[in-house]
Formats: structure tokens, C-alpha cells, sequence
């Protein structure tokens, strides 16, 4: 028989998850913070001491980050082409480090999203069940 916990019946709202991870912060209580390094999720937030070690974000966090960098840059690009016509090193001048700074800045943004929306939906790790 499966012993079910408080913490298995509330309500662990998603978009204030999702929110607190965009802002790199624990899920749970939004104020530990949630990388000990750029990338590195902390094994328990140092406030509350939930578990994050459980999470898998894995290969979503870049695959949006792609996808959301390059709907921004692309049409910027083109825009820029179309009406203006600059020689290749202003493309190469602007958009590469543009690109670059967009990714850097966003991949940890996304990582915490997806890791808070883990968390609110009790997957990989966050539920009552082992991981």
C-alpha cells in the first residue's frame, strides 16, 4: 500500500513555479537560489531544502533557447538586409555576438522555467515517487 503525504495533496501552482525558475529561484519557496554555478542546479535549495538533484531538464533548455534566439535574430537579420543592404562585416559584427549574449543569458532562464514546471507537475524527482 502506497503512503500518500500532505505534500502529495496541495496544490503546487504552475505558473508561479515557472516564474520563480525564469528568476533562477527555487520553485517551492522562490527565494533560495536555484544554480550554484551558471548551469549547475544546487543539489536542495539552501532555503527550504527541497531536493532539486531530481530534475531532468536534459536537452530542452538549448533546444528552446535555439528556437526562441533564432526568431528574434533571423527577422532582425533580414530586416536589416532588406532595408539597409550593410556590407557582410556589420552582419558578422552584430549578429554574432548578439546571438551569443541572447543564448548565454537565456539558457539558464529556460532551465529554471522547465525545472519549476517540473516541479509544479511533480515530475521526474518531484513527486512522491523515487526517481
Amino acid at each position: 500500500m502506497m503512503k500518500v503525504s500532505l505534500d502529495d495533496l496541495m496544490e503546487r501552482p504552475m505558473g508561479e513555479a515557472m516564474w520563480r525558475g525564469w528568476r533562477c529561484r527555487c520553485p517551492a519557496c522562490g527565494q533560495g537560489r536555484m544554480f550554484g554555478r551558471y548551469l549547475k542546479v544546487n543539489d536542495t535549495c539552501p532555503s527550504c531544502g527541497l531536493e532539486l538533484a531530481g530534475h531532468r531538464a536534459d536537452d530542452a533548455p538549448p533546444y528552446f533557447t535555439i528556437l526562441i534566439v533564432g526568431h528574434i535574430i533571423v527577422p532582425l537579420m533580414l530586416l536589416l538586409e532588406q532595408n539597409v543592404q550593410p556590407p557582410q562585416w556589420v552582419h558578422m559584427a552584430l549578429w554574432l555576438p548578439l546571438t551569443l549574449l541572447l543564448c548565454l543569458w537565456l539558457l539558464p532562464h529556460i532551465k529554471g522555467t522547465l525545472i519549476g514546471l517540473q516541479w509544479s507537475r511533480r515530475m521526474h524527482g518531484f513527486g512522491s515517487e523515487p526517481h
